[in-house]
Order: C-alpha cells, then structure tokens, then sequence
C-alpha cells in the first residue's frame, strides 16, 4: 500500500473525530445562546438560527452515514451489522429529539424547555459519538472507501 492510500484510509478515522468535535461544539454553541439570550424576538430569532444549523448538520451527518458509511463498513465487516444497526436506531432516536427540539425552538417555548431538549439531544448524541468511535475508528483506518468526505460524514 503506497502513503498516499495509508493517509487516504487513516483519513476516514480522523475525519469522523473531527465531524463529531464539530457537532459537539455547535451545540455547545447553542445551548450558550440559549443561556446567553436576551428575553424577546431577537434572542428566539438567533436561537431559531443556532438550532437549525446544528440541527441540519447532525441530520445531515447521521444520513450521510446510514447511505454511504454504514453500507460500504457492513459490505467489508458483516460482523459489525448489529453494532451498524444499533447506530442507526440511535440516528432515529436523534432525529425525533431534534425534531422536538426544532418544533419548540419555532413556538418560542420557554428557555427551560428548550434547555431540557437540549439536554437530551446532547446526552444521547455524546452517548452515541463514544459508542460509535470505540466500534468503528479502527475499522476506518482500514476502509477502501472511494467517497467526497461530504457525502459519507455529512456537509460540515
């Protein structure tokens, strides 16, 4: 295998660390705006903004796996289908909870509401991140996949 290929292949590992940092910190990032607003419309306007970024690049993420990362990892590793499966039960989960998180950002719910979306989506996102670099950054460093790091990690 060239250097070229083995800086290819340990990419993929090092790139799923640094889309997970990058979601970790946007949400830092809005839970600070939440903590940090003002009452009134351009505080519920900025977190409306914070939300739908942070939301739109998890979701974009976890699609972008479960269409080209999960297949291409099950096609080479048919031993890692239940731990695939699993992650993908957690993208479902983590949907819903941004999808209850997007539908109280919207009717300005009150900052504690908010909050405690917040708090879930980050408990079980966290949760889920650890999970999935303990079961899979080793099998990426090996992976021969031929792919724009868009397309497979999400548009971050």
């Amino acid at each position: 295998m060239s250097e070229r290929e083995t800086t290819r292949l340990v990419a993929w590992s090092r790139e799923l660390r640094r889309v997970h940092d990058r979601l970790r910190e946007a949400l830092s990032v809005t839970r600070d705006s939440l903590a940090d607003g003002a009452p009134g419309e351009a505080a519920t306007r900025e977190l409306l903004l914070y939300c739908h970024g942070f939301c739109a690049a998890l979701d974009g993420h976890h699609r972008g796996e479960d269409r080209t990362l999960f297949p291409a990892i099950a096609a080479a590793h048919p031993e890692l289908r239940p731990v695939l499966r699993s992650l993908e039960q957690d993208h479902s989960m983590i949907a819903h909870l941004l999808g209850g998180l997007q539908a109280a950002v919207e009717r300005a719910a009150p900052p504690e509401e908010l909050d405690r979306h917040l708090e879930g989506i980050a408990a079980l996102m966290e949760n889920h991140f650890r999970y999935e670099e303990r079961q899979l950054l080793s099998v990426l460093e090996a992976l021969a996949l031929d792919a724009a790091p868009g397309e497979v990690l999400g548009p971050l």
